[in-house]
């Protein structure tokens, strides 16, 4: 087969966040395939590996964020002037012009017009509105690829004219990690896990009410939060006399084979790795429609419920899914299955 060279274009180049990961993942598994991989980045954080080669352009201060991407964006543009790449495919994460392809990783800026008309009033969303506007629709560009279905509906809603550019959603892959060993749940008790840096999007505080009312009928029933500092989060336990566990920021997958279940309720979620990381765990999920993953959730893998059903609605569900004495399913879906599919896409954009 014929090797593919592309040039990946992002920020941070290394496992040092959800996007960040995909694209680090993503480069070494084309560079496992046979394919060359250049990547331009601020900064590698990611070390040397065979077959990729980094170049980088120097850190940028990260605020405002809308002059830092700009930038970013002419950095890259002057690189480019200075070290043309012909025969390679240009693939970007990030809000720039000079791509052939795109991977949308998140919900597109343009959902502030569902804001009210005053988050309008300031040059740093209409900078925002434009970037994102020459991302998708720069002339270059001939594939837009969205990280799951719900980034690929927002997208053919706010931005119609990309839809011919569309490509088939490309969701991350998952490392696979310890599975979680079949278990009967005691009914007073369990452990129920909140995973998440950003967790007021993705909803820390309404988990802590569901686990308060299932505390009710379950006392030694615990919540553990892996992902933001304790002092961020104490607050939202006042009242509680113990029952709960933070964690901070887990680097390895060793928390999931000792959950019971994985609770989600975000209130915005482009995808959801640490959902994908628990149901490879074989860890019950229970999570929100406002997850891009929930198209992927079976009925023997877990649960989804609208993000405004009532706590009441959400604890029952986490009632049911506790209530189970056998393991999920492993999700699985390799690195190397999401490069085979950019494999297809790189393919058809050089057609």
């Amino acid at each position: 087969m014929t090797p593919l060279p592309t040039l990946q274009i992002v920020r941070r180049y290394g496992p040092v966040g959800g996007m960040e990961r995909y694209v680090w993942e993503l480069a070494g598994a084309l560079a496992a395939l046979g394919h060359p991989v250049t990547v331009l980045c601020e900064r590698n954080h990611g070390g040397e590996r065979p077959g990729i080669t980094v170049h980088e352009l120097g850190e940028i201060a990260q605020r405002p964020r809308w002059i830092s991407l700009q930038r970013f964006s002419r950095r890259v543009a002057r690189w480019l002037n200075a070290h043309p790449q012909p025969g390679v495919l240009i693939h970007s994460h990030e809000r720039v012009d000079v791509h052939q392809l795109t991977t949308f990783h998140g919900p597109p800026f343009a959902t502030i017009f569902e804001r009210g008309w005053w988050r309008l009033l300031s040059l740093r969303v209409w900078m925002q509105l434009h970037l994102e506007r020459r991302e998708l629709c720069a002339p270059g560009v001939r594939a837009v690829v969205p990280n799951s279905q719900l980034i690929a509906d927002q997208l053919r809603h706010y931005y119609p004219q990309t839809a011919a550019r569309l490509t088939a959603p490309v969701p991350p892959g998952v490392t696979p990690g310890p599975a979680r060993e079949t278990r009967v749940v005691p009914a007073d008790g369990g452990v129920i896990g909140f995973v998440g840096k950003e967790w007021q999007r993705k909803g820390l505080d309404k988990a802590v009410a569901i686990v308060a009312e299932l505390r009710r009928r379950r006392p030694q029933l615990e919540l553990w939060v892996v992902g933001p500092e304790p002092a961020e989060v104490e607050d939202l336990f006042a009242g509680w006399a113990g029952g709960y566990r933070l964690l901070g920021w887990a680097k390895d997958f060793s928390v999931y084979p000792r959950l019971d279940l994985l609770l989600h309720p975000a209130r915005a979620e482009p995808y959801g790795m640490v959902i994908a990381e628990a149901m490879a765990a074989q860890v019950p999920v229970l999570v929100s429609d406002r997850c891009g993953i929930a198209s992927d959730i079976t009925d023997d893998a877990g649960a989804v419920l609208a993000l405004e059903a009532p706590v009441a609605d959400w604890a029952a569900a986490c009632e049911r899914q506790l209530a189970h004495s056998e393991s999920p399913p492993r999700f699985e879906r390799g690195w190397l299955q999401v490069a085979r599919e950019y494999e297809r896409i790189y393919r058809q954009v050089q057609d």
